[in-house]
């Protein structure tokens, strides 16, 4: 049974929320040299001040900042492990397009070695600490992404000439971001892996094994890299695992249900709690569910942050009902499934949605449980 008062809630969302459009007129503006970066800064407190009051306003027990300092859930915290980019297509950053297609599949560029020089998200914590009572949650990309979206090839390409230094550098870099924000008082932290829910995808298997890569033994690669980071992660850290399939500006790039990773993500990947898209055919059934462990805790993401169209609080019940014959109650939760904002222009929804997509979370959580 969750807790009331320890992460993950009966009421979740992922993460990211949209910008306001005055910060991104003040970004742009900022990118032109038209201000200065305590300019952007001020504007930035504003907005995150104006986001945890939406948080507590809808009635959760926990608040992220948007992540609306970065331009994306991922690209901000490796470019802090130097000079590497994982959100490429065409060697430029990857941007937005038709809402409800498959997108192309950003590609890592590694021209560094990983090194963690500082703390990445400490700062972002204790803003959120000092401006809200709720409990801070920081998110932070999967340790896998980079060479997901590079393979052995991208590592080899300059940076390293063994991939096994790649991966410890990778597992210390994680290790050092994990204790800085333990030392600083951060106890909620979620993992953005974009890996995992993308391997039951033919197309995905099918350019992973053009690259060279065999996408099942990437699959124990991965769970081993992120096990050895929660091995030594800080005694009483809550973290969490998101799972997405992509989400730029309403796009995705994959599609499969979780059947090809479920007994490995489930049964040899030690991560007590999982946040899992749900929202369309695309993800495919709940039977896999069938799989997780009594101990653990799957958060259903039932409610699109991909459309406008408002779910159906009935139709959700229904669907939570569904999953409740392969997971016990006790052990569900639910939010939408993925964030508002994976990069800074946003899914194509308007923020009186987000508000509405938000509450009907936690409305639907009080429904069912008594509690968000």
């Amino acid at each position: 049974m969750l807790s009331q008062l320890k992460p993950p809630f009966r009421a979740e969302h992922i993460g990211s929320l949209l910008r306001p459009k005055a910060l991104l007129d003040l970004r742009a503006k900022f990118a032109r040299r038209e201000i200065d970066q305590a300019a952007l800064t001020a504007a930035e407190d504003q907005a995150i001040k104006d986001a945890l009051a939406l948080q507590e306003r809808v009635g959760l027990k926990f608040a992220t900042d948007g992540e609306f300092r970065r331009r994306s859930y991922h690209s901000f915290f490796y470019r802090q492990l130097g000079d590497i980019s994982i959100d490429t297509v065409g060697g430029a950053d990857a941007q937005g397009g038709t809402p409800g297609k498959r997108a192309t599949q950003p590609v890592a560029m590694i021209r560094s070695r990983v090194r963690w020089t500082k703390p990445i998200n400490v700062a972002d914590f204790e803003f959120i600490r000092a401006h809200t009572k709720l409990i801070p949650k920081i998110t932070i990309p999967g340790p896998c992404a980079l060479h997901f979206r590079g393979g052995d090839a991208a590592v080899l390409a300059g940076a390293y000439k063994d991939l096994d230094q790649f991966w410890d550098d990778t597992v210390d870099a994680f290790g050092r971001e994990l204790k800085a924000l333990a030392d600083a008082g951060c106890r909620y932290v979620q993992i953005d892996e974009t890996a995992f829910a993308k391997f039951g995808d033919p197309e995905v298997q099918a350019q992973l094994k053009g690259r060279g890569d065999d996408w099942s033994a990437l699959i124990d690669k991965y769970v081993a890299v992120t096990n050895r980071i929660l091995k030594s992660a800080p005694t009483g850290m809550q973290i969490g695992m998101h799972l997405c399939r992509g989400n730029r500006g309403g796009q995705w790039h994959a599609e499969g249900s979780y059947d090809s990773v479920a007994e490995r993500l489930f049964n040899v990947l030690n991560i007590p709690f999982y946040f899992l898209e749900y929202d369309s055919p695309r993800a495919g059934t709940f039977t896999p569910l069938r799989l997780v462990p009594r101990q653990k805790t799957v958060v259903l993401g039932l409610v699109s942050t991909k459309t406008p169209a408002m779910e159906s609080k009935a139709e959700l019940k229904k669907r939570v009902e569904e999953a409740t014959r392969f997971v016990d109650l006790g052990c569900l939760a639910v939010s939408p499934q993925c964030g508002f904002a994976s990069v800074d222009t946003g899914n194509p929804i308007t923020p009186e949605v987000q508000e509405q997509k938000l509450r009907l979370v936690v409305e639907l959580a009080r429904d069912i449980w008594g509690e968000a």
